[in-house]
This record gives structure tokens, sequence and C-alpha cells, in this order.
């Protein structure tokens, strides 16, 4: 079986090793050709995932029309921003009805669309599938036991990925909500800056589990306004999802936060994080989304504040502290 994984970074580079250990044919696909020669001599990725070496079975390669042919699956892993160009790159070569799987978490800024949206616009031939979860690449490279769930319009797709997946030490599970299983691992992002700015600002246990607890009630009420199932955000990708990217240091989102909540600026933040934080792109898009939908979403609005507005982070708090009484 030839799986062809698009995108190089932290988290394509762990699953396609992840796969690689099955066994199959991999083909990992980068932006550039010097990234490609770099995977190639090392047989490591040394910027996202050192110390993790690549199997041979690992076909490293900047050409996406030997990647993507004849591929059994299509795996894309690229950060949010470069969602749109990825699929343009890849399209020429997608067959009707080869299963094209977005991995990447976040939503396309202007236009508003989930990824796999963008995926379908620009490959209307492909069968579309999205797998979300909690899985930090760091762990699921090494085999440390994670778990995700794969959503398809039909069953039939989502079971054939399960069956491509699942290993000793990753487990998969179903699902036909492509929207409550993208959003969750979407809109995750934007708690988990902000548990990050608690941590900054020295606040306390208390206080995460208020954010965490009453964010992921702002991420359901704006999945189900776009049509997603309300239990899908108490799974993996959503309640899951969610634990893990807010109480972990692997989370690039909450060692932004914790950056902002000790004063630094976006600039100063992105800098230092120097990966893709893709909370920093979810924020915006999901007020404009909120305003859009009339979903009230408070915590995103006060972290849209912060980061777009240069709101003090500890007013923000004050001001979700102070808003009027609520019966939950």
């Amino acid at each position: 079986m030839k799986i062809a994984v698009i995108g190089s970074g932290g988290w394509g580079t762990a699953v396609a090793v992840m796969l690689a250990k099955k066994g199959y044919d991999i083909w990992l696909w980068s932006w550039v050709q010097d990234e490609t020669d770099r995977l190639n001599r090392d047989r490591e990725n040394k910027e996202f995932l050192p110390g993790v070496p690549l199997p041979d079975n690992i076909t490293c390669s900047h050409d996406a029309q030997k990647c993507v042919v004849n591929a059994d699956l299509v795996i894309a892993a690229p950060p949010s921003p470069a969602a749109r160009t990825t699929a343009k790159t890849i399209a020429p070569y997608i067959a009707k009805g080869q299963i094209v799987m977005n991995i990447s978490k976040g939503l396309e800024d202007g236009s508003l669309l989930r990824l796999s949206q963008v995926y379908a616009e620009e490959i209307p031939l492909a069968d579309i599938a999205v797998m979300s979860g909690p899985s930090h690449a760091e762990e699921v490279s090494r085999g440390l036991p994670s778990t995700n769930v794969v959503a398809a319009s039909s069953r039939e797709t989502a079971e054939k990925i399960q069956d491509i997946v699942m290993s000793d030490t990753f487990r998969a599970y179903t699902s036909t909500d492509i929207i409550g299983v993208e959003l969750g691992g979407a809109l995750k992002n934007i708690i988990a800056l902000c548990a990050g700015i608690s941590d900054g600002l020295g606040y306390g246990d208390n206080t995460k589990a208020a954010l965490m607890t009453r964010g992921l009630a702002e991420i359901a009420r704006l999945g189900c306004a776009m049509g997603a199932k309300q239990e899908t955000f108490m799974g993996l990708s959503g309640l899951g999802d969610l634990i893990v990217t807010c109480t972990s240091m692997h989370s690039r989102n909450r060692r932004a936060g914790i950056l902002l909540g000790k004063g630094k600026s976006l600039q100063q933040t992105l800098d230092e994080v120097h990966l893709v934080v893709e909370g920093v792109n979810t924020v915006h898009a999901a007020y404009e989304l909120s305003r859009k939908r009339g979903v009230e979403m408070p915590i995103t609005e006060e972290a849209y504040a912060i980061v777009f507005e240069g709101k003090n982070p500890a007013e923000a708090v004050m001001s979700l502290m102070k808003r009027g009484k609520k019966e939950e």
C-alpha cells in the first residue's frame, strides 16, 4: 500500500513515521527541495522531531506528482494558512474518488472555511476525510499510545482509513460528523492559547479548569450552529484534544499564550515560539464566525482583543469575571 503525506512539519512527519512502522510505502512531500535534501541526508526531521529516525520505507520528495499518483491514501498536513496552496499543488494529480484526508487543525482566514471545505473546493474529484484528536507529534512518533477520530461523509471511507492507521500504539475511532471533528480540533487552539495566558499571568488550576470548561461550551455552541453534533465535542476530537492542548508544554498554542500572559507582544511571541501558532490564526476566524452566526463566545472575544487589539490580559480576565449573571 502506498500512502502520501503532504507536508513534512512535525505532525506530518510523525504520521509518516507511524505508518511506515506498519510497513507501508510512504512518500513524504516537502514544500522546498532544500528541506527534502535535508531529510534525505539526515534521515531525521531535526527541526520538528529531533531524535526520531525516518524508517527506510519513507521516500522524501519535492515532486507532488510522484507522491500522489496511485496513492491509496493522501494525507494533507500543511499548516492552515498553506492549505489552499497545498490543495492547488496536488489537485492535478488526484484521481476521481481518491481519498484525501486533512489532519491539520485550523480555519482558513478570510473565507472562514474549514480546511476540509478548502480541499473539497480545490479537489472536487476527491473523497474528503479528516482525522483529529489528542495527538502530540512528539508522542505519536515515539510510539506512545494515542487515539484519534477519523471522520468522512461515508462510513465505508472512515472505516477504510481506520484499518490503515490503527496499530498497537495508535487507535482510531470513526465518525460521520466531519464538521464537529474538524471544528473541535481547530477551536480548541483558541482555548489552549488562553490557558497559556492564564499560566503566564500566574493564575492557578481553578482558572484553567474554568477556561477549559467554559471554552468547551463555546466550541460546542459555534459547532452546533454550523451543523455539528453536540456529542462530538464530548469526545476525543473535542474534550480530549482540549485537555491535551491546554495542559502540555508540547502545545505551541499554550507556550505562545504563556508569553502573551507575561506581557510579550504578538510579534515577540511568534518570534520566540518560532513555529506556526494555529490559535492565533484561528481566533480571528472564530471571532468573525461568531459574529456572523450570532453565537456568544466571550472567551474567544477576549482572546481576540488580547491578540489583535493589544488588550491587557489581566483586564481581559476581569472582563470575563464581571460578565452578567448566567445559568449554566
